[in-house]
């Protein structure tokens, strides 16, 4: 598998990019993963809807074929796009989501942030009151309110053709997290979204990138 530290790139170029990969691949292509962080950009999943996009204040919405609502990409924040073929690997697509919060979990582990997965809501919560803490969610503390008392940290779409997987995970690192105010995060109303600077972890994108990296590679490779 190879592991590609894009850097800084534009939305759409790479999406294209990775549609383009995905389409071109053969039975023998090698899997590729992606690391990225983008420019201010809001992207619609397929069953999206217009009216979780609030105030987007001139930054750009586009609109994608993953699964999922609305999301938010900036500055601070490592995306991963794992370009995997399932069916050589042995995994269905459960089990390969399964994988790519279960790579988010073990990165956030190295910077002392305990992960959690809520049912039904793909991606990566913390508790806001003790984001290291171990105890195992066990319900919504508010049934009126599924997320009270936790925070959003990384985010998850994804699209799978023949098999093949693009489109991806991304872990808040350090951002400017005021463009969340102007969607319904992931469809969620008041949704709050958080990053590791917020968690008061003291890293740097690079840092973040390589090991969250590390983990995918690990957790994707035969």
């Amino acid at each position: 598998m190879l592991v590609k530290v894009l850097g800084r790139v534009d939305y759409a170029s790479t999406e294209a990019a990775m549609r383009a990969f995905t389409e071109a691949r053969g039975a023998d292509t090698p899997d590729e993963i992606w690391l990225c962080e983008h420019p201010p950009t809001y992207t619609q999943g397929l069953a999206g809807k217009a009216d979780h996009v609030l105030n987007p204040s001139g930054i750009p919405v586009v609109q994608t074929n993953r699964g999922g609502q609305v999301t938010y990409h900036g500055p601070g924040q490592v995306v991963a796009y794992p370009l995997v073929d399932l069916k050589r690997l042995g995994i269905y697509v459960k089990e390969y989501v399964f994988r790519l919060e279960a790579a988010v979990i073990q990165t956030l582990d190295q910077f002392g942030i305990t992960g959690h997965r809520v049912a039904g809501a793909p991606g990566i919560y913390v508790r806001l009151d003790d984001p290291g803490a171990h105890a195992a969610l066990t319900g919504p503390s508010d049934p009126n309110d599924a997320f009270k008392g936790l925070g959003k940290v990384a985010a998850l779409g994804i699209k799978v053709s023949r098999h093949c997987t693009y489109h991806g995970v991304a872990i808040n690192v350090d951002m400017d997290l005021q463009p969340y105010l102007g969607i319904n995060p992931c469809g969620y109303a008041g949704l709050q979204t958080v990053d590791l600077a917020t968690l008061r972890v003291s890293t740097d994108w690079a840092t973040v990138a390589r090991r969250f990296g590390e983990r995918l590679e690990a957790l994707l490779s035969r």
